[in-house]
């Protein structure tokens, strides 16, 4: 069995963020510590709120921005210091699909051209053989022949989607981010772009991380899922375990929100309070100011992760957890 396609350690970063002219700098803390590895053919689904760190996570991982600290290992190389020449191998090993289908394409470009400017800055191709891959791209994603000549505006938000995916497996990628790239469509046609991304994944072997705060679209396309609250990883493991039966406080209360993940029904578990700000984080676990098993120990002590039933779990009283009834 071949490594895993892309392999992160304690990825962290942190920001500066001004706070006026006579006071210090401060520390935003957007990732603190995740560590995950990802095999070909399987998809980590990375859940959580707006503001937990999810697409922070995804830029490091597609080597827009570095990690403040930690290793990142993309197809076994080094992607935080990367040899001499391999930074252009790295680039094409991963590539990403953004959330917004009517804002990633270029209006003023037809879809060959943005197909095939991939190829025309990472390869020396033809201009006929760069045609030849798009068509066959387009064919792919379920796209017409007749569609290589029209610009994006003539297309639905779907179809449009279906161009940035095939925009993104033009330079033959191992790794594919996909953040948030179902929540800007109709709910008819998120099902259709999630089955085309299942059978892009069967047919040429993709891993996918797969950006999403929507739990019941995790639950048709994720291997595993990891949950995000406030930049750390709260429960991490098998999408069957995590499901079944949540360890996690914070996961709980996110699986019993979204309808239709169970089959039986889940008592609504309500978080009372904001996210705290990431500026200034609770001192013991970071959801310790809005859990509502919440104890002493919680504020004073930040739990670490652990395995606990096949996964890993950040709480002190997962076990009391496991020992409960289902939800």
């Amino acid at each position: 069995m071949s490594g895993p396609v892309i392999e992160a350690t304690n990825l962290k970063r942190v920001y500066e963020v001004r706070r006026g002219l006579f006071r210090a700098p401060g520390r935003l803390q957007a990732v603190g510590g995740v560590s995950f590895s990802l095999q070909p053919g399987k998809t980590l689904a990375v859940v959580g709120e707006s503001g937990c760190g999810k697409s922070t996570l995804a830029r490091m991982a597609t080597l827009i921005e570095k990690p403040t600290e930690g290793s990142l290992k993309l197809d076994g190389i080094d992607a935080v210091n990367p040899p001499a020449g391999a930074a252009k191998t790295l680039r094409q090993t991963v590539q990403l699909v953004f959330q917004n289908p009517y804002g990633s394409l270029n209006p003023r470009k037809k879809v060959g051209a943005i197909l095939e400017e991939p190829l025309a800055i990472n390869t020396n191709l033809s201009a006929a053989e760069r045609s030849e891959r798009a068509r066959a791209m387009m064919t792919k994603v379920g796209l017409r022949p007749e569609h290589y000549g029209r610009y994006p505006h003539m297309f639905s938000g779907g179809q449009r989607q279906r161009i940035a995916i095939a925009r993104a497996l033009m330079l033959s990628p191992k790794l594919v981010v996909a953040d948030e790239p179902v929540s800007a469509l109709d709910v008819s046609i998120q099902a259709q772009v999630l089955n085309l991304l299942g059978d892009l994944q069967s047919e040429l072997g993709l891993a996918y991380l797969f950006i999403s705060h929507d739990l019941s679209v995790v639950r048709h396309i994720a291997d595993d899922v990891l949950v995000m609250y406030l930049g750390h990883t709260v429960e991490q493991g098998p999408k069957e375990r995590i499901y079944a039966r949540p360890l996690h406080p914070y996961t709980q209360a996110l699986l019993s929100s979204t309808p239709g993940v169970a089959g039986t029904k889940r008592k609504r578990i309500v978080l009372k309070g904001e996210l705290p700000s990431p500026l200034n984080p609770p001192s013991g676990c970071v959801f310790s100011t809005r859990c509502p098993h919440v104890t002493d120990r919680c504020r004073a002590e930040r739990p670490l992760l652990r395995v606990v039933d096949s996964r890993d779990v950040a709480c002190h009283y997962a076990e009391d957890f496991l020992a409960e009834p289902p939800l």
